[in-house]
C-alpha cells in the first residue's frame, strides 16, 4: 500500500469521505476457527486496532495503485496504436486476486474466500474481432482463459483443460448471461498459515459455500441478501438442504479437477 505521491495526493484531502468496510467483530462469532484466529493474531491479516484513518489511508493506497496501473495500461494502448499494431492486438486485463481491504477484519488475500478476494477484472479487447459493449454477466473461471485464447487463435484445445472457451459469448454467438451455473475455488496451504488451511468453494449466483477441511467447519452466504458476507448460515437449520445440496455439487466439482488422462483405450 505504497503508491507513488503523484497517485495517492487526489485523495489524501478526502479521507473523511472514503467509506470503511461493513465490519463488526461479531461477525466473527459464527466463522470458523481459524478466520478468528487470523483477527485476533499479533501480526499479519488482522485490522483489529486499526482507527478508521488507518482503514480508509489503505483503501485510499489501494485506489491510487489502481489509478496507477491504469495510466500504465493507457501507455501500453497507445504505444499499439502509435505502431500500428492495435488491431493486431488482443488485450487481457485481469488479476490474479483481490484484496480485502478491511472487509471481514482482514487486510490481504489469506485462507479467506470472500469476494473482495475472488472477484478480479476481466477485460478483453481486440477491435474488428470482440463485439464491443458486450457486458458478460454469467460466471466465468480464470480457467477459461486458455481455451479462450486457443479458440481466438483458430487453435484446438487440449482435452485435458477443463475450463470453458469464452470466444462465443466474445462474439455475440452465445448468451453472455448463461456461461457457468457456478463458480469453483480451493485454497490449500498457500501461505505460511499456522495451521495450515485447506479450503474449497462454490459459488452460484445466489449462493456460496466454503468448506474447511482443516477443521470440518464451513461457511454459507446468501448472496442476493447478504451481498457482503456477514451472516454466516452453517449451522442454521433453515438452510440445511440448501446445505446439503452445495455440499454435493461441490464434491462434484472437486472430482471434476481429476487428471482426465490418459485416455481410456480398452474396456478396463
Amino acid at each position: 500500500f505504497n503508491p507513488p505521491e503523484s497517485s495517492l495526493h487526489r485523495y489524501l484531502d478526502h479521507l473523511d469521505d472514503i467509506p470503511l468496510p461493513p465490519f463488526h467483530p461479531q461477525h466473527l462469532d459464527l466463522a470458523p476457527d481459524h478466520h478468528r484466529r487470523a483477527y485476533h493474531a499479533d501480526r499479519g491479516h488482522t485490522t483489529r486496532g486499526w482507527s478508521d484513518r488507518d482503514l480508509r489511508y489503505v483503501r485510499a493506497a489501494y485506489w491510487a495503485m489502481c489509478d496507477l496501473i491504469d495510466e500504465q495500461v493507457g501507455r501500453i494502448l497507445f504505444a499499439l496504436d502509435a505502431a500500428g499494431q492495435r488491431e493486431n492486438t488482443l488485450i487481457i486485463f485481469t488479476s490474479d486476486h483481490g484484496e480485502l481491504l478491511g472487509d471481514h477484519g482482514f487486510t490481504w488475500k489469506g485462507p479467506f474466500l470472500f469476494d473482495p478476494c475472488l472477484r478480479v477484472p476481466l477485460i478483453l479487447s481486440w477491435p474488428g474481432r470482440i463485439r464491443p459493449g458486450i457486458r458478460a454477466t454469467g460466471l466465468v473461471e480464470l480457467t477459461d482463459l486458455a481455451p479462450t485464447l486457443l479458440h481466438a487463435c483458430g487453435l484446438p484445445h487440449d482435452p485435458g483443460m477443463q475450463g470453458r472457451s469464452l470466444w462465443p459469448v466474445l462474439t455475440g454467438q452465445a448468451p453472455a448471461d448463461q456461461i457457468r451455473d457456478d463458480v469453483y475455488a480451493e485454497y490449500g496451504n498457500a501461505n505460511p498459515d499456522q495451521p495450515a488451511q485447506w479450503l474449497n468453494m462454490i459459488r452460484t449466483t445466489t449462493h456460496k459455500l466454503v468448506a474447511v477441511h482443516t477443521t470440518l467447519e464451513g461457511e454459507l452466504y446468501d448472496l442476493k441478501n447478504d451481498p457482503a458476507e456477514t451472516r454466516n448460515l452453517w449451522d442454521d437449520p433453515a438452510h440445511a438442504n440448501l446445505k446439503i445440496n452445495l455440499l454435493q455439487r461441490l464434491a462434484a466439482r472437486m472430482a471434476f479437477t481429476a487428471d482426465p488422462f490418459p485416455p481410456r483405450l480398452g474396456v478396463y
